[in-house]
């Protein structure tokens, strides 16, 4: 059993040595080698995309870096998987598209929005994932190859 003194020395020393390896991990986590954000790839067309997604409401059936709707696909890697021409084709289609059953609304967009979209999704294809790029919807679990 330690002392009063001894625990508050304890206490103190592992309080400090937990602060020092938070602060050290912080610092390398910070540093410019280990940026994954692809933040300097942003241009005009990923921020119309980005804009495009949000007021489209595409999250609440599609998932981007497995944030949002579990209802369609997870887009992160879309256009490794699809290819851009049928990303575009997609969203140009004027009647909805249905794969699987589960109808996606017939968003009919311009080829300049839809080439924004689709620079979005470039984008966010590009992001360092840790070597997380596997496929991670629930509705796909039949297409992971281990």
């Amino acid at each position: 059993m330690l002392s009063k003194s001894q625990a508050r020395t304890f206490f103190l020393g592992g309080t400090a040595v937990t602060f020092l390896i938070f602060i050290g991990l912080t610092i390398y986590s910070m540093a410019p080698s280990n940026d994954q954000s692809n933040h300097l790839n942003i241009t005009e067309q990923v921020i119309k995309g980005k804009h495009l997604w949000e007021t489209n409401n595409c999250m609440g059936c599609h998932s981007i870096l497995g944030e949002g709707g579990y209802y369609a696909p997870e887009l992160t890697k879309v256009i490794d998987r699809k290819g851009a021409p049928m990303v575009k084709a997609i969203l140009q289609s004027p009647i909805p598209w249905a794969p699987n059953g589960r109808k996606m609304v017939a968003y009919n967009m311009s080829d300049e929005d839809a080439e924004a979209m689709v620079e979005y999704f470039k984008w966010i294809g590009g992001i360092d994932l840790n070597g997380f790029d596997r496929i991670v919807s629930p509705l796909a679990k039949d297409k992971i190859k281990d």
